[in-house]
């Protein structure tokens, strides 16, 4: 054989091995991201879809592997561990008997479940609530005043670092910034009227009351007083999270309940309909429960409060109960209209 049929033969084995990449190179520019990717506004690179959670058993039984893993048992077992009820008083920091997983379920692992995956990657960050820059530390605090309705854990405690350190944990390789699919409580569509709290109650009564009880009360794991918690979480009422929590907006609530409950169904699946899941969120959320001072300081720059805020001040000129139930896209309208015509004074920088 001459050498220039040798070079021949290899130029054509060449081209067959890079035929099939070709053709799934161009086949998958013309077709454009995979259904359910998005793609940066700066970058034409398709953002992650998969939803993957770091393994925690694979941890070594070093410092690092057992902090994290205290973090852990810290969202999964928070009554147990720095509730109301725990022997020792200067470990009572959580004010209710839930657990972290209460809202951020599966310890913070399960998609559209509220989780913690990509959490850590995404501090510091401006807060509206506070209108300033704040650290994934305040955002804890704030999960402890309001959603535990509790106190501020200690800065430099053993907890606050194990909290902490699972979160970064959940961000592993996530990079600075980046989206993460599969945060919050998922987003469905909206309704046009407002939602009505009276079906929902007849939804809650069919769909919710067998775990949570009829008075929203929860089932408890054990006795009262013996720092166990729930099985199922109250609801509303004085051991459940209070009035200036995240839970208690009606966009965060319904779209939780509509991915999420009742409890094992999944986004891909949910066992309520959109209609279904906005009502009872709007009763939930319309049930008593703890209070929180000084709600009139969040969101010091009322252009940024969120539509769905229940509690005041607003400077839309639109009925509270509104704010509370719906429709939301006025809202939206009229504090696009008012932005338009305010000032914008610079962000604060500290923590107040």
């Amino acid at each position: 054989m001459t050498r220039i049929n040798r070079l021949l033969i290899a130029l054509l084995a060449v081209l067959v091995l890079a035929c099939p990449v070709l053709f799934a190179l161009r086949h998958a520019h013309a077709q454009g991201p995979a259904p359910g990717s998005s793609t940066s506004a700066t970058s034409a690179v398709p953002v992650e879809t998969s939803w993957v959670v770091p393994d925690i058993d694979k941890l070594a039984d070093d410092d690092w592997g057992r902090t994290v893993r205290y973090g852990k048992d810290l969202v999964a077992k928070t009554a147990s561990l720095i509730g109301p009820e725990v022997s020792d008083p200067a470990h009572r920091f959580a004010g209710n008997n839930l657990n972290c997983q209460s809202c951020h379920l599966d310890a913070g692992t399960k998609e559209f479940g509220l989780p913690f995956v990509g959490v850590y990657a995404d501090f510091p960050n401006y807060r509206a609530r506070s209108g300033a820059v704040g650290t994934v530390e305040d955002r804890i605090q704030g999960c402890m005043v309001r959603s535990m309705n509790g106190k501020s854990l200690p800065a430099d405690s053993r907890e606050m670092t194990a909290i902490v350190a699972y979160l970064k944990f959940l961000s592993s390789g996530r990079p600075v910034g980046a989206p993460t699919h599969g945060r919050g409580p998922g987003r469905m569509p909206e309704l046009t009227r407002a939602a009505d709290p009276v079906h929902g109650q007849a939804v809650y009564a069919q769909n919710c009351a067998a775990c949570h009880g009829d008075q929203g009360q929860g089932q408890r794991t054990g006795a009262v007083g013996d720092a166990q918690g729930y099985v199922t979480p109250p609801l509303w009422g004085p051991d459940s999270f209070n009035d200036g929590a995240g839970m208690t907006r009606l966009i965060n609530a319904a779209n939780f309940v509509h991915d999420n409950m009742p409890n094992g169904v999944t986004w891909q699946a949910p066992a309520l309909t959109t209609e279904d899941a906005w009502d009872v969120a709007a009763f939930i959320d319309s049930q008593p429960r703890p209070h929180k001072a000084k709600l009139d300081r969040d969101f010091p720059n009322r252009l940024q409060k969120p539509v769905d805020a229940p509690y005041g001040p607003y400077v839309d000129g639109l009925d509270p109960a509104q704010h509370k139930l719906g429709p939301f896209q006025p809202i939206r309208d009229a504090i696009k209209e008012l932005a338009a015509r305010t000032p914008q004074a610079p962000p604060r920088t500290d923590h107040r």
